[in-house]
């Protein structure tokens, strides 16, 4: 059974959502410890937040809504955005998220990222694979690098990683469907790998499109803000 999380991402303090990560396309959508009692109700067990304040910054900024956020539910959170220093690492896990996602610091500085894993453990971090034609990106979208996403998932792989979230980042936000065929080459690859796939979901069929695919977990966010997908009755069709 795929693992289904909702998305709430959060600019100043408000949950938001942008479309292919442009802070120029930003539309709120209220209160996130609102939203996220909500999803509690609902029975999901899981929440990804995202600190888009703090990768634009490139420093963790909403750590106190994410503390609200933990504080009022008992969901398990996992956390990302403007996660640069251990200082950013230590705010967010002292803040009540169970798991961070790194990204951006394993392309500039992959020394602390290893060094982040072995000390925290893999349990606890997510490794950040945001893609652009191929090539992952970084602080919030707004870079491209030059590291093909094979070679960065092998390499952290290797070293141990078994959590990865791999954002589609043309799909993210537009409610056309997720990049099923990435996200199976990712798994043929490394079928270890705990895979949270995320952007473009629009519709129950294209979470059932990646569970039959072998996916096991999916973040999703704009389909539920805008109506296209009904939590109660996903909540029947797929067991929480």
């Amino acid at each position: 059974m795929i693992e289904l999380i909702p998305a709430i991402d959060i600019i100043g303090g408000k949950c938001v959502r942008l479309t292919k990560g442009d802070y120029s396309t930003k539309k709120e959508y209220g209160d996130p410890v609102s939203m996220a009692r909500e999803f509690e109700q609902l029975g999901f067990k899981r929440l990804h937040v995202v600190d888009l304040d703090g990768a634009k910054s490139k420093h963790v900024v909403n750590d106190a809504t994410l503390r609200a956020i933990t504080q009022a539910t008992k969901l398990t959170v996992d956390f990302g955005g403007g996660v640069k220093t251990e200082d950013d690492l230590k705010k967010a896990y002292e803040a009540g998220a169970t798991l961070v996602t790194a990204g951006s610091i394993a392309i500039t500085n992959p020394e602390l990222y290893l060094e982040w894993l072995q000390k925290y453990g893999a349990d606890h971090l997510i490794l950040g694979a945001d893609v652009r034609n191929g090539k992952v990106s970084i602080n919030g979208w707004l870079e491209d690098s030059d590291v093909e996403l094979t070679d960065f998932l092998t390499r952290y792989m290797k070293a141990g990683t078994r959590n990865v979230l791999c954002t589609e980042i043309s799909r993210d936000g537009m409610l056309q469907g997720t990049a099923v065929d990435l996200y199976k080459q990712v798994m043929k690859a490394h079928p270890n790998c705990h895979l949270i796939a995320s952007g473009g979901v629009s519709c129950i069929q294209d979470i059932e499109a990646l569970e039959e695919a072998g996916i096991p977990a999916v973040v999703f966010g704009k389909a539920i803000y805008e109506g296209r997908i009904d939590l109660k009755e996903l909540s029947k069709k797929m067991l929480l």
